[in-house]
């Protein structure tokens, strides 16, 4: 006979109002991530704004509104944080209203488990099933470390959430929660897809020849890792696995297609794995009670041992500049905070190590800036700019002119390798530019 939780279900059930309650001035409240933020529960602790002061909130890759962001410019009652930022929180960077915390997310559980304070944690969770048990759904990759740290637990039911299947920390037992908050949520925006560009879908197109059939692939966010699906999708690759700690629409696509499989990875075989998913309502139903997937912490996910474990692993990242030297900016910039070193140096660091393994990092050779003057991606020497990935662990560089492979490349091979993959109108520049800095031969093709 099954245990009956329902009498204790009713005697932690709380207004959101009243839960917040437990939150003091001076506390660190953690949102957790993506779909974990807990919208019934941040709308009432913004509420409290006139008489709560310095209370620090974290939270990461979340959509907005965030209440308790926007409602106290002065920051003198609240204050965010993230550990990467959504477009969303970029904007709030932008504004002086959001705070990023490095990090690299195979360290996630060992940050809170060793370093970080957390007084509450509210966190979004599907609806409690029969033996007593909340998922964490989209949001498994960090809210299990999150809540054992935490003095509270608030668990929020979001009766939307896809419930995911997991390795281990999928779930939280109503054991170990202090409140329980219902209510009622609106629909998931519905992320609309990115549409690749004709320069995305050049640079996938020098990239898919890299990979074989059956490799695992982990994808970034952005146009391009989204044109390689697109175009996986329409390939004669098979039995391809999925070990992502983003799940995004590219994977659905190649499952669509058949490509997807999963039956020839070395560990967690039959299985796609990821940490926390963003896209349309069709991949969360997709993901919902898929026994075809497996929802894991980013301390597996992410850890380069569990990475290099998997045979032909292909990491595909996306960046927003790098130097002659091989340097790699993914997240800012200049000063500006655009997103978080996230899993990149994890995958990078991992995919080298696996067995026929592989690591690309891509852009477009050239952008805009807002005076509408164009500028190279490929720069002299970074002055200032916050490195993301360093030379030391750089792999393969794709722009829509050609795949270098920086591994173990001097300095005047690396120059002359990204020079020749740049945007032809810049390449004389950056030639005077590398012989300025004694990284150029004579002897290189011009």
């Amino acid at each position: 006979m099954l245990r009956d939780f329902s009498e204790e279900y009713r005697s932690k059930l709380r207004s959101p109002e009243e839960a917040v309650r437990v939150v003091k001035s001076g506390d660190w409240v953690d949102y957790t991530s993506t779909l974990g933020k807990p919208v019934l529960l941040d709308r009432a602790l913004a509420k409290r704004r006139d008489e709560l002061f310095d209370v620090k909130i974290r939270g990461n890759l979340t959509d907005g509104p965030i209440e308790v962001a926007e409602c106290d410019e002065s920051q003198e009652h609240f204050v965010y944080h993230s550990w990467h930022c959504s477009s969303y929180e970029r904007k709030l960077c932008d504004k002086g209203l959001c705070y990023y915390i490095p990090m690299v997310f195979q360290n996630n559980a060992a940050y809170y488990e060793f370093f970080i304070k957390v007084n509450v944690v509210m966190v979004s969770v599907s609806p409690m099933d029969k033996h007593g048990y909340f998922n964490f759904s989209v949001n498994t990759g960090v809210a299990g470390p999150i809540v054992r740290r935490a003095d509270i637990v608030i668990v929020e039911v979001n009766e939307n959430l896809p419930k995911i299947h997991g390795g281990y920390d999928e779930c939280v037992h109503i054991s170990e929660v202090d409140y329980i908050v219902e209510g009622e949520h609106g629909p998931f925006r519905d992320v609309p897809p990115i549409v690749p560009t004709e320069t995305d879908k050049k640079i996938a197109e020098h990239i898919i020849p890299y990979i074989v059939n059956g490799a695992t692939l982990q994808l970034g966010v952005g146009s391009i890792p989204n044109a390689i699906g697109e175009l996986i999708s329409r390939s004669d690759l098979k039995d391809l696995g999925m070990h992502t700690e983003l799940c995004t629409d590219a994977y659905l696509a190649m499952y669509r297609s058949g490509k997807l499989t999963n039956k020839r990875k070395n560990i967690d075989m039959g299985k796609g794995v990821f940490g926390c998913a963003i896209g349309s309502n069709e991949l969360y139903e997709w993901l919902d009670d898929n026994h075809g997937i497996a929802a894991y912490p980013l301390e597996y996910v992410n850890r380069p041992f569990t990475i290099a474990q998997l045979d032909n692993m292909v990491s595909i990242n996306s960046c927003v500049a790098v130097d002659l030297y091989g340097q790699v900016a993914s997240e800012g910039s200049g000063s500006r905070q655009i997103s978080g070193t996230g899993g990149q140096l994890d995958f990078l660091t991992g995919a080298s190590a696996s067995r026929g393994g592989k690591a690309f990092i891509c852009m477009s050779s050239v952008y805009k800036g807002n005076s509408g003057r164009v500028h190279s991606r490929i720069k002299p020497q970074f002055n200032g700019d916050i490195i993301t990935s360093p030379r030391s662990q750089v792999y393969f560089i794709a722009t829509e002119y050609g795949v270098v492979n920086l591994e173990g490349k001097s300095t005047w091979e690396r120059a002359a390798d990204l020079i020749s993959i740049a945007h032809p109108d810049f390449r004389d520049k950056l030639i005077a530019e590398a012989e300025e800095r004694k990284i150029w031969r004579r002897s290189n093709k011009r």
